[in-house]
Order: C-alpha cells, then structure tokens, then sequence
C-alpha cells in the first residue's frame, strides 16, 4: 500500500472514533450556523484537528485544504479534508454520514479515503492502482441504459436560487430511470457509484472537499466524471457528473437538455 494513504487510512480512522463517541450525545453538542443550512459541531473540528495531526507527524511540509480551518501551507502536496460529510445527518440521527480525505499533487487527485465509520466501511484508491472497500476491489456498475438506472443526487440546499437549474436537469432525468436517491453525503454517494450501489451521481455547487476523495474513488473504479457540461473543471465549479461510461454522456446530455 502507498505510504501516504495508509497514514490518510490512520487519520480517517480516528477521525471516525471522535464521531463514534459522540454519537450517542449529539443532542448536547453546540452546535455553530457557518451559513444558510450549514451547521459545524465541535464533533466537526476535533475529527478535523485529529486528522491534520495524524497527516503533519508523516508529512509535517504538505499543504491542507479542509472545510472548517481552511488552506494551511504552500507544497506540491494538498490534503483536502472533510472532517465530517453529513454534519446534518449527524446531528439528526441519520445514518449517512463520512470521513473524507484526498491527496492532490501537483493539482493531480493522487490518493483517497473515504471512511463510513457506522458502517466500519473503508473505501481507498491510489492513481494508477484502483478503487478498493475494505481491501476488496471494486467497479462502477454494469448499467449500460438510463432506464432501470438508480441515481443519486443533492440538493442545492446552500445556494437555493440554483433550484430553478437543478429542477431542470431532475425533470429531464427522472422519468427514465428506476429512481433517484438523496442521502445527504456526496462523499459516499460518489463511493457508492465507484462500487456500484449507484449508477450514477449530479449535484450543484459542491466544495473541494465534498468532491476530491470520491472523484478518485469513481475514476480508479471505471467510472467517468466531469462537470455538468463535460468539462474537466468541476472541482472548482463543484457541479459534478458521475457514472458508469455507459450512461455518462447519457446523464449529461439529459441534464443540459432544458
């Protein structure tokens, strides 16, 4: 295994236990508004603080990008850090929630781990060396049509003057596929494509640290993955397609269509 994923396994590891711990006190957690339905817990900040230590005793120069303390650094080497994917699961009780982490050198996605800690599911890649859960290989799907296709999908609830935009896009979908799912975490969505419980994933206005670790994940596992428009940019716009090659151009046809 490369060494830099293995230390991010590690980190995502105990990222995963400060969430377990807390789990059955979330009522008593304060809880923080960053903005418009999004929320940070101290649960938040502790995995975070835990991950970029377990990452800096290893590689104490490499840069950080993470959701609640921001850029950290100037290296050719880029964690991007999502302490917790799902704070709003989380805080309700539902079940979908995620360690995310990414490594990117040079501006090349290089290393992933994604981390379902209820679950005790571990989903990694390495550029070049596949898509792994829990150490067994995994591919995208072999849905090769929209119909009968199971997709996943989010909301924009941070940016809701884009529901007009998504609707368009869900109106031009839905109807050919066996249906969509909206679970909260696109961390996991994105992992769920990579080893096939979806089909295929869109969401608008995503943030690095929501994107990074899943795009390595689908692309390692056969899948393709772009913006809304085709294009390789969508870890800057955060508008993002993912699916199996079959019904990739499929998907982003439909979604450009209206």
């Amino acid at each position: 295994m490369n060494p830099m994923l293995n230390i991010a396994i590690r980190a995502a590891r105990a990222a995963g236990d400060v969430i377990i711990r807390q789990i059955d006190h979330v009522q008593d957690l304060p809880v923080t508004k960053k903005s418009r339905n999004d929320f940070v817990t101290e649960v938040d900040r502790q995995a975070e603080i835990v991950i970029i230590e377990t990452l800096h005793k290893s590689y104490p120069n490499h840069a950080i990008l993470a959701e609640e303390s921001g850029r950290q650094g100037d290296s050719p080497y880029l964690w991007i850090i999502d302490p917790l994917d799902g704070t709003t699961n989380y805080l309700h009780g539902f079940p979908q929630y995620a360690v995310s982490i990414a490594l990117q050198h040079r501006g090349e996605l290089d290393q992933a781990v994604i981390y379902d800690p209820l679950r005790q599911e571990l989903f990694t890649a390495s550029r070049g060396g596949g898509a792994m859960l829990n150490n067994r290989r995994i591919r995208v799907s072999k849905q090769k049509h929209l119909e009968g296709a199971l997709l996943g999908t989010g909301f924009p609830f941070k940016e809701q003057e884009r529901l007009d935009e998504y609707l368009n896009g869900f109106r031009a979908l839905f109807p050919m596929t066996a249906g969509f799912r909206r679970a909260g975490a696109a961390s996991l969505d994105l992992a769920y494509v990579a080893c096939g419980r979806l089909d295929g994933f869109w969401e608008l206005g995503l943030k690095p640290w929501d994107i990074a670790a899943g795009a390595l994940l689908v692309k390692e596992a056969g899948g393709m993955i772009s913006d809304i428009c085709g294009d390789e940019n969508y870890m800057k716009t955060g508008n993002i397609v993912a699916a199996t090659p079959e019904i990739f151009n499929m998907m982003t046809k439909k979604i450009n269509s209206k």
